[in-house]
C-alpha cells in the first residue's frame, strides 16, 4: 500500500499508541466480564400452540367444527409454513409453524396477528367452544426445574410448598418467570344415588339449581348517603364442606338438605390429566424462567442462596430438588471451551517461540491477548455471548490471527537484518504486506460467510461462528499494522552489523525450502497428477465420513419417551411407566430421573421440543452421572427392549442434539382429503421405509382409531316423557366422570 502509512504513524506516535494498548486491554477485561455465559446460543423458536376445548364434541366435529375454520385463517397469516393438528373427543391443538427463513424480529407481530385473526372467528365457532388461546411462549426456557417430593404428602400440601419456593424465587433478580409442573387441582365431590333422589322426588337439574344459585354472584346493590356510596354485599358463598352439606333442595313444597341425600368429600382431579413422579415418588416442579441477556451463571448462583434459605423454613420431611440445572451445565461447558481455548493458545504460542524466538515470540504473543480484547470488546457491544458457538468459532481464529502479526514481525526482522533501521523496518511492513495479509483475511472471513447469513434457525443458532472469526481476524489486521510494529521497534533484538539482501535467507531451512520448490518446478506435470490423485481421494474418503450438520451433546440426560395406543387411559400409561421406573432401579450410573405421564417434560433446553399433553404418552427424562454413564444406560434399556420388556408400547431412548429441535430425522407428511386414503398411502411409505437397513422403527404418529360407545335415544319416547338429549347427556356425565357446578371462591376448588 503506498500513500498513508499506518504502521509510520503509529511508530511516530508512541505515547498514544501505548494508551491505546490501555484501554483496549481494560475495556476487554472489562466486556469480558460483562459477556453473558450460555451453553448454546439462542434462538427464536418459530411456532406457536393454539388449542381449543369443546366439552361433548366428537374428534370430527372438533376437525370439522373448529380445527378446519381456524387452518383456513391461519393459512393467511403472513410466513405460515404449517399446522400440524392433534385432535381428540372434545380437545385441539395446534402446532403452528412459521417458516424457517422468517426474521426473528418479525416473530412477535406476526403472533400478535395469530391472536387478531383467531379472535375474529370466535363468533363462527359453535356455541359452547372454549377459545381458541394461542400459547406464545410455547419457546420459553425453564433454566432450573426444582422438584418437591414427601413421603406421604398429598398433591395440596406439595402444591403449598410449591408456592411458597415460587415465590422466595420471585424476589430473585433476573428472573422472568416460575411455571409449576404436576399441580393437581382440587375438588369438592358431591356423590348421590340418582335411585335415592328418584324416590325423593328428587331431580339431578333441582340438585345443581339449588347449587349455582347458592354460590351465585349477583349485585345487591348500592346505598347512596350524603356523602359516599355504600355497597351492599349478601353473604352467601360456599367457603366449606358444611356449607355445601347445608345448601336447600326444595321439592313439592319439602326442603332437604344437600348433606342428607348426598355424600360431599374433598379431593383431587380424577383422573388426573398429568402426573410428575421423581424416583417414583409424587412430585410438582417449579421451574424458573431467566430475563433474555442476564449471566445465567449469576442467575444461578442467586438461586442456589434463595433456595437453600427456602429449604430451612419448610416442613420436615419435605425435599426440593434440582432435577435441571443449566447454570450448572453451562459452568462446565464454558469451562471446557477455555480449557481447550487456553491448550490452543498455549500451542500457538508455543510453536511461535520455538520458531522465531523468544524476543520475537513475545511481540507474536502479545498480539494475541490485544486481539481478544478488541474482539470482546465488539462481542459486548453487538450484545452476543459466550456460548458453545463463539467459544468454537475464538477457537478456529486462533491458530489464523497470530498469521498477520507473524507476517509483519517478521518482515522488520529481515530488513533490520539487511541494515533498515527499526522504525524504517516498521513503517516497510505496511508498504510490502499491508494489503495481501488484508486480501487473505478479507478471503478467509468471507469463507463463513454463508453460515452468517443463513436465513434459518442453523443460521441463527451457529451464525456466531462467521461474526466471531470475521471480527477476531480484521482485528489483528489492525493489530498487525498498527500495534506489531510499535511493539517490535521495543522488543525485537539488536541486529549486528547488515547483511545482504539473500544473505537472510542463506540458511539450512531455506535451503531445504527452496530445493523442494525447485523440484516442483521441474516435475510440474508429476505435481499436477499427485494434486489430483489427492483431491479425488479427498473427495472418495469424504465420502465416507459421516454426515450430520450438529453433533450429539454431551449432556448426561436420557430420553425415556413410551408411547401407547392412541386412546389409551392415563391409568394404563402410569402402569407401563412404573414398569420402566422398575427397570431402572439399581442402576449405578443413573443420578436420579423423572417420570412424566400425561405429557412430556418441560422445555428445560433450547433445543427441546416439550411433547403436548396425550395420555397415552409418558416420558422419563434421566441424568446420568456423565456422558459414559449415559451410554451404559441406553445401551442396557435397548438389550432389554430388544428382548420383549414393555412390548405393548413402542418405545424410543433417545439423547440431546445440538442445534433446533428437529424430532425424527426423517419425516414425511402425506396429505389428503380422505383420511382413509392417507392412511392407506401412510401405510405404504411406511413399508418402503422398513424394507431398509439403515431405518429402525418407522412409525406412524396418526393412525389408531379409538372406541367409542354411541347411545342410540329412541326420539319418539324421550318427547313422551319430556326428556331431552341434553338431560340424558347430563345424567351420564355425572354417572361416569362428573359435572362441574360452580367454583369455590374461598380458594380454587371446584364443585
Amino acid at each position: 500500500m503506498q500513500g498513508f502509512n499506518l504502521s509510520d504513524w503509529s511508530v511516530r506516535h508512541p505515547a498514544l499508541i501505548l494508551f491505546a494498548i490501555l484501554a483496549l486491554a481494560a475495556g476487554g477485561a472489562m466486556s469480558y466480564l460483562k459477556l453473558g455465559r450460555a451453553e448454546d446460543p439462542s434462538f427464536i423458536i418459530k411456532v406457536a400452540v393454539v388449542t381449543a376445548v369443546w366439552p361433548g364434541a366428537t374428534a370430527k366435529e372438533m376437525t370439522e367444527q373448529v380445527v378446519d375454520p381456524m387452518e383456513k385463517k391461519l393459512r393467511s397469516l403472513p410466513r405460515f409454513d404449517i399446522s400440524q393438528t392433534y385432535t381428540t373427543p372434545g380437545f385441539a391443538a395446534l402446532v403452528v409453524t412459521l417458516k424457517d427463513n422468517t426474521p426473528p424480529r418479525e416473530v412477535p407481530e406476526l403472533l400478535y396477528q395469530m391472536r387478531k385473526k383467531l379472535n375474529d372467528i370466535r363468533a363462527e365457532l359453535p356455541a359452547g367452544v372454549i377459545g381458541p388461546s394461542v400459547n406464545d411462549e410455547y419457546g420459553d426456557v425453564d433454566s432450573v426445574l426444582y422438584a418437591i417430593t414427601a413421603p406421604g404428602a398429598d398433591a395440596y400440601q406439595l402444591k403449598q410448598v410449591a408456592e411458597g419456593l415460587r415465590r422466595k424465587l420471585e424476589s430473585v433478580t433476573d428472573v422472568e418467570k416460575i411455571n409449576l409442573y404436576g399441580v393437581q387441582a382440587q375438588r369438592v365431590y358431591v356423590e348421590f344415588s340418582h335411585a335415592k333422589l328418584a324416590t325423593l322426588g328428587l331431580t339431578l337439574q333441582q340438585i345443581l339449581g339449588s347449587l349455582a344459585r347458592q354460590n351465585e354472584l349477583r349485585p345487591a346493590g348500592i346505598v347512596e348517603t350524603g356523602a359516599q356510596r355504600v355497597p351492599v354485599r349478601v353473604t352467601y358463598d360456599l367457603d366449606d364442606l358444611r356449607a355445601i352439606a347445608a345448601t336447600p333442595i326444595g321439592t313439592e313444597g319439602r326442603v332437604f338438605r344437600l348433606g342428607d341425600v348426598a355424600d360431599i368429600s374433598r379431593g383431587f382431579i380424577d383422573p388426573p390429566e398429568q402426573t410428575i413422579r421423581q424416583e417414583g415418588q409424587p412430585s410438582v416442579l417449579v421451574g424458573v424462567v431467566m430475563r433474555k441477556g442476564a449471566n445465567i451463571l449469576d442467575l444461578g448462583e442467586r438461586l442456589k442462596v434463595a433456595a437453600n434459605e427456602y429449604r430451612a423454613e419448610i416442613p420436615v420431611g419435605f425435599a426440593i430438588q434440582e432435577i435441571a440445572d443449566q447454570p450448572k451445565v453451562v459452568s462446565h461447558a464454558v469451562g471446557e471451551f477455555m480449557k481447550s481455548f487456553v491448550e490452543a493458545l498455549v500451542i500457538v504460542l508455543g510453536v511461535s517461540f520455538l520458531f522465531l524466538g523468544w524476543r520475537v515470540g513475545i511481540v507474536v504473543a502479545l498480539a494475541v491477548p490485544l486481539v481478544l480484547a478488541i474482539v470482546f470488546i465488539v462481542m459486548n457491544a453487538m450484545g452476543m455471548d459466550l456460548h458453545r458457538i463463539t467459544l468454537g468459532a475464538l477457537i478456529i481464529a486462533l491458530g489464523l490471527l497470530v498469521d498477520d502479526a507473524i507476517i509483519a514481525v517478521e518482515m522488520m526482522v529481515v530488513k533490520m537484518h539487511q541494515g533498515f533501521s527499526r522504525a524504517r523496518a516498521a513503517a516497510f511492513a505496511w508498504t510490502s504486506t499491508a494489503f495481501p495479509m488484508l486480501t487473505g483475511t478479507l478471503v478467509t472471513a468471507v469463507g463463513f460467510l454463508p453460515i452468517g447469513f443463513a436465513n434459518s434457525a442453523v443460521g441463527e443458532y451457529a451464525g456466531g461462528i462467521f461474526w466471531v472469526v470475521a471480527i477476531s481476524l480484521i482485528a489483528s489486521w489492525f493489530v498487525a499494522v498498527i500495534f506489531t510494529p510499535f511493539l517490535g521497534v521495543y522488543l525485537l533484538p539488536d541486529v549486528k552489523g547488515a547483511h545482504a539482501a539473500h544473505k537472510v535467507y542463506d540458511t539450512r531451512m531455506y535451503r531445504g525450502l527452496r530445493r523442494i520448490i525447485a523440484f516442483c518446478v521441474r516435475r510440474r506435470i508429476l505435481v499436477v497428477l499427485v494434486t489430483v490423485g489427492v483431491f479425488a481421494a479427498g473427495v472418495v474418503g469424504f465420502g465416507r465420513v459421516q454426515q450430520q450438520f450438529f453433533p450429539l451433546s454431551e449432556r448426561p440426560e436420557l430420553f425415556f419417551q413410551m408411547r401407547l395406543p392412541a386412546g389409551t387411559s392415563i391409568g394404563a400409561t402410569a402402569a407401563l411407566a412404573h414398569r420402566a421406573e422398575e427397570m431402572l432401579k439399581g442402576d449405578t450410573d443413573i443420578g436420579t430421573h423423572t417420570t412424566y405421564i400425561g405429557a412430556g417434560s418441560p422445555r428445560f433446553w433450547l433445543g427441546l421440543n416439550p411433547q403436548l399433553p396425550d395420555s397415552s404418552f409418558a416420558e422419563i427424562v434421566i441424568q446420568a452421572k456423565d456422558t459414559e454413564a449415559r451410554e451404559r444406560i441406553k445401551a442396557r434399556l435397548e438389550k432389554a427392549l430388544a428382548e420383549g420388556a414393555l412390548a405393548e408400547a413402542r418405545v424410543r431412548v433417545d439423547r440431546f442434539n445440538f442445534g433446533p429441535p428437529v424430532g425424527f430425522p426423517v419425516q414425511f407428511r402425506v396429505t389428503g382429503p380422505d383420511p382413509q386414503t392417507v392412511r392407506d398411502i401412510a401405510y405404504r411409505v411406511r413399508g418402503i421405509m422398513r424394507a431398509d437397513t439403515d431405518v429402525i422403527d418407522p412409525h406412524l404418529d396418526w393412525n389408531e382409531r379409538m372406541p367409542s360407545l354411541r347411545l342410540v335415544v329412541d326420539q319418539d319416547r324421550a318427547r313422551a316423557l319430556d326428556i331431552f338429549p341434553t338431560d340424558i347427556s347430563q345424567a351420564l356425565q355425572t354417572l361416569l366422570n362428573g359435572l362441574t357446578v360452580t367454583t369455590l371462591r374461598a380458594g380454587t376448588e371446584k364443585v
